[in-house]
C-alpha cells in the first residue's frame, strides 16, 4: 500500500518527507519501509535518516544542487519493489513500579479521571505500546496505544527535574524519561531499566517499530532489580515481533 506524502527542502542539505499528520501504525510501517529502501540504495549519500510520527528527515552528506531532481529519485525509490525488506522488531518487557512514592501524579489523575489508582495501573500495564520514534531526549521513546481513559493533559508548568526512569503520561502518549531532565508529563511510576547508554556500542537498543510491554513490580522488587541493572546482571526479556 502506498501513501500520499510530500517532499520539502530542509535547508540546503536535508530533505523532509511528510505523511498525513496522524499517529497511525500503517503509516509508521510505510515510513520504516521507505527508510530501509533508502539505506539499501543511497546510504553513501546521507549521514542519517530521522524517523518522526509522520515524517522522515534525510540528512545529506552534500548540499543538493537540484532539489526536484532529488525528489524524483526519492519517488522512484519509494515505489520500487524490494525483496527481504522486513525489519526485525521486538517486544521489550519493561518492569515498572507504580508505587505512589514513584507515581507522584497517580492521585491527581485518579481524582480527575474518576478511576481508582489500581484501575489506572491495570489500564496502563495491560496494553502493548508501539514505538513510533525516539526524540526529545536520547532514548526517549514516543509510544502509541495508550488507552483513551488515560489520556491526560501535560502539566501547565513543567517540573524542573524529572527522575531518570520515570514512567509518565502526556496527552495521548506514554513514555519513560531516559535521563534526569525537565518535563511536563504526569508521572505514574518508575522503571530501573536504562534506555540510553552513551558508552554502549548501541546507545539505545530499542528502535522505531518495536513494542513495549510494561509489567507491574513491587517497591521491593524495584530496588532489587535496580541493583542487578547497576551490576549488569539483568537482561531485559524480549520476544520477536511478528506483525
Amino acid at each position: 500500500m502506498e501513501f500520499k506524502h510530500t517532499y520539502k527542502p530542509f535547508g540546503k542539505q536535508a530533505i523532509l518527507i511528510e505523511w498525513s499528520a496522524v499517529i497511525n501504525e500503517d503509516i509508521l510501517k510505510d515510513i520504516l519501509l521507505f527508510k530501509e529502501k533508502l539505506i539499501q540504495t543511497r546510504k553513501d549519500n546521507f549521514t542519517d535518516v530521522i524517523v518522526g510520527y509522520n515524517s522522515l528527515t534525510l540528512l545529506l552528506k552534500k548540499e543538493f544542487v537540484h532539489f526536484y531532481k532529488e525528489v524524483e529519485e526519492l519517488k522512484l525509490i519509494y515505489t520500487s519493489k524490494f525483496m527481504n525488506l522486513k525489519q526485525e522488531n521486538f517486544v521489550w518487557e519493561i518492569p515498572v513500579c507504580y508505587d505512589q512514592r514513584f507515581g507522584i501524579d497517580l492521585e491527581e489523575i485518579s481524582n480527575k479521571s474518576k478511576l481508582t489508582v489500581q484501575e489506572i495501573i491495570q489500564l496502563h500495564s495491560e496494553k502493548t505500546y508501539r514505538v513510533f520514534f525516539i526524540g526529545f531526549l536520547p532514548g526517549f521513546l514516543y509510544l502509541g496505544g495508550l488507552d483513551s481513559k488515560l489520556h491526560f493533559d501535560r502539566k501547565p508548568n513543567p517540573r524542573l527535574k524529572v527522575a531518570k526512569g520515570s514512567v509518565a503520561i502526556g496527552g495521548g502518549q506514554t513514555g519513560v524519561y531516559p535521563l534526569d531532565s525537565p518535563g511536563g508529563w504526569n508521572i505514574i511510576g518508575k522503571t530501573p531499566i536504562h534506555f540510553f547508554d552513551a558508552k554502549s556500542q548501541k546507545p539505545c537498543y530499542v528502535k522505531a517499530g518495536d513494542k513495549i510491554k510494561f509489567t507491574s513490580i513491587s517497591f521491593e522488587e524495584f530496588y532489587q532489580l535496580e541493583k542487578e541493572v547497576l551490576k549488569n546482571k539483568f537482561t531485559i526479556f524480549k520476544t520477536l515481533l511478528n506483525d
